[in-house]
């Protein structure tokens, strides 16, 4: 079974790495660091599946996934990631990934992931499933803090998330590989369609949305 990581940690590459090593059926047969890597490496290589990050320079690894099943409709692609929020689990899941693990999940449980995934199965950490059956559970009458956030794109979404981090401007757009002026006008665009005066009201009212749907642990 061919495997591309896409993944901007090469510490995490070289784990995954060598834990398939270890493998009989199981081969790496390339890494992404971008997620416009990632896309291209799907087209080219044609791995049988993607072990997919969400958050990597350039592209994000959701929007890559969109890409690529675009491309590609029948590839396979796990998101191995740190973000258990709900709106990166059900985002993937709509640009068509067909598993969503964490990181800190054991070696056996990734391993089984991708081999379920390879096979047509859909999996999630149990974390991820426990967040789900919350979410669909919760009274329809509930709504978020904001409805305005669903109105953000994936990229502002992205750039939210980072402001509320604490990343400023440059920091945003070094670790996105965006000029500083793109950056600029996409956080204008967010404090707009929020209604909010500046950053700091932004971040409030995101934290306010994740104590209503859950905490998000960030990478």
């Amino acid at each position: 079974m061919k495997i591309l990581l896409a993944d901007d940690h090469p510490l995490f590459r070289s784990g995954v790495r060598n834990l398939i090593q270890t493998t009989d059926d199981l081969q790496v047969i390339g890494e992404a660091a971008t997620g416009e890597e990632a896309v291209e490496m799907a087209v080219s290589l044609l791995p049988d599946v993607i072990v997919m990050d969400v958050r990597m320079p350039g592209i994000n690894g959701i929007e890559a996934t969109r890409i690529i099943r675009e491309k590609l409709p029948d590839m396979k692609i796990l998101i191995v990631t740190m973000l258990k929020n709900d709106k990166s689990v059900f985002t993937a899941m709509q640009m068509g990934a067909r598993g969503y693990v964490l990181k800190d999940a054991g070696e056996m449980e990734l391993l089984h992931s991708i081999r379920m995934v390879e096979r047509g199965g859909a999996v999630f950490s149990s974390d991820i499933a426990a967040r789900m059956m919350h979410y669909f559970m919760m009274p329809q009458q509930s709504q978020p803090a904001n409805p305005a956030l669903s109105e953000l794109t994936g990229r502002e979404s992205e750039i939210l998330e980072l402001i509320s981090d604490g990343y400023t401007n440059l920091q945003i757009a070094s670790r996105l590989q965006l000029s500083a002026k793109t950056v600029a006008n996409h956080v204008t665009n967010i404090l707009n369609k929020l209604q909010v005066a500046d950053r700091h009201e932004a971040k409030k009212l995101l934290s306010k949305s994740r104590d209503m749907f859950g905490s998000e642990e960030s990478e």
